[in-house]
């Protein structure tokens, strides 16, 4: 899926010369026609894309003449629901798109839809009032259906309104991707308008097949032409690096066994392998519940939206590229952006933290300049780790006015022996009990059980050795059920 998106990338010749237009209202056509150019990019008959994992990315690039690149970035930023973001830029051109695609499936009887929310904003860097922020368009794209599931011929469709739409123009282009009806019609039908949302004159009107000839009539002068010619287009697809050098998470590599054996036509073997990616990625949900993680995408952050927000406007993307790309030559961007993520054969991987610290943790965890354990998890949280040892005694700061007498010789001092060898957090000789002692010795007499209650002893002896719910008296253990497998 994460791949699949960059369809809408593959007509470079429809989108590199939209920024040189001086004229508005061409510009924006010139955009439009980039939005209609990439839908007749799809596989014979109907097929579905694979579900990304939650973390899942997908980098590649494209090479064009003039010696400029395009780069793109998407990562599986949501499983539940699914929220694909992506990030392209073409540093030559003054292009820029960042999107977030959420599919929602919908079973209408014979009939299977895949509701496609999100947006994608393309910003042109050298035009608009802003010079910061650019000209800006938004695009939303238009619903899936595969027809004919339970019975007759399966057909493939695009269906519903999609909009294209530039606030700093007033312009809109409301597009309708038109389904066959049981009676008349035709198939990949499109209509729609162009117009100024400010006056509300209808400037074009758009109508063809969005698989076949487009056209584009100027309501004023009622002249028509050809607008796009899918017939004839020929795409260019990405550029990727080998699989050898991909790490386990990117979508050519993991998906490559399930692939090959769908290309083989081994749908077993096909299925064996995509059940074997999903109980994996259920297992890992299960262990961050386990372990109170809440799971952060790598690549992309959240939008810093609102009013006054340095991305107002932007909501509707949720996600967005974590990284400045705001060099001042294309060099410098197209390093920029490099430096996020490899996209280019020979590029190394800059090895991150796949799975962020526990959610209830309000500081992270102290790094040394040499350690090479960034990248790995303790899950026995029972005994001190490896940076533990190399952390520096603390010492609690005491009340000038608390005598030597009312401290016991080991609160007042915490010497770095003891934080090596930790005892039991509950053992009188614990460094944090030790603290707290010291704390109480300050306001008042020394609790004679201690300053700490152990309730553990007590909740054994209430429970029954073998609990069960009432409401499952012959149940087995509870699993972990993935709504979307």
């Amino acid at each position: 899926m994460l791949e699949r998106i960059t369809n809408f990338m593959c007509h470079p010749e429809m989108l590199l010369p939209i920024p040189q237009i001086d004229d508005p209202v061409e510009r924006f056509l010139g955009v439009v026609k980039f939005y209609l150019s990439g839908w007749h990019i799809r596989p014979p008959g109907v097929k579905k894309p694979l579900n990304p994992i939650l973390g899942e990315i997908f980098s590649c690039y494209w090479d064009f003449p003039d010696n400029t690149r395009a780069y793109y970035i998407s990562e599986q930023t949501s499983h539940h629901p699914p929220k694909s973001s992506y990030f392209y830029m073409v540093p030559g051109h003054h292009i820029r798109v960042d999107g977030t695609l959420k599919p929602r499936s919908k079973f209408l009887g014979n009939s299977a839809a895949s509701m496609m929310e999100g947006i994608a904003i393309l910003t042109l860097q050298n035009r608009g009032k802003d010079p910061t922020k650019g000209e800006r368009y938004i695009l939303t794209q238009p619903n899936m259906y595969a027809r004919g599931i339970l019975f007759g011929k399966m057909k493939y469709e695009l269906g519903d309104h999609s909009y294209v739409r530039c606030p700093e123009t007033g312009l809109v282009a409301d597009i309708e991707f038109k389904t066959k009806g049981w009676v008349s019609g035709t198939y990949n039908a499109i209509g729609g308008t162009v117009k100024n949302e400010e006056t509300g004159e209808v400037l074009y009107e758009l109508s063809g097949l969005w698989s076949e000839e487009m056209f584009l009539r100027n309501v004023k002068t009622g002249h028509k032409e050809m607008f796009f010619n899918a017939t004839k287009s020929k795409h260019s697809p990405p550029l990727s690096r080998p699989l050898e050098e991909q790490e386990e998470r990117e979508s050519q590599r993991l998906w490559a066994k399930t692939a090959q054996a769908v290309k083989e036509r081994n749908h077993e073997l096909a299925t064996d392998e995509k059940t074997k990616i999903e109980e994996t990625q259920r297992e890992e949900a299960a262990l961050r519940a386990n372990e109170g993680v809440e799971w952060h995408p790598r690549l992309f952050r959240r939008v810093r939206g609102g009013p006054g927000g340095s991305e107002e406007g932007e909501e509707d993307l949720e996600w967005i590229i974590n990284a400045q790309i705001d060099g001042k030559t294309p060099e410098k961007q197209a390093a920029q952006i490099m430096a996020i993520y490899p996209i280019i054969p020979g590029q190394k991987c800059e090895k991150r933290i796949v799975i962020p610290p526990r959610a209830s943790f309000s500081e992270p965890r102290p790094q040394t300049a040499h350690s090479n354990d960034s990248n790995l998890i303790n899950l026995n949280n029972d005994g001190p780790s490896a940076d533990d040892s190399r952390a520096p005694a603390l010492t609690p700061t005491l009340p000038t006015k608390i005598s030597e007498d009312s401290m016991s010789t080991k609160a007042s001092s915490v010497s770095l022996e003891q934080t090596q060898g930790e005892k039991p957090p509950l053992d009188p000789n614990h460094r944090s009990t030790a603290e707290i002692q010291t704390m109480l010795a300050a306001t008042g007499d020394k609790a004679k059980a201690g300053p700490l209650i152990d309730f553990h002893d007590d909740m054994k002896k209430a429970l029954p050795a073998n609990p069960k719910r009432a409401d499952t008296e012959d149940s087995q253990d509870d699993v972990f059920v993935d709504a979307q497998g």
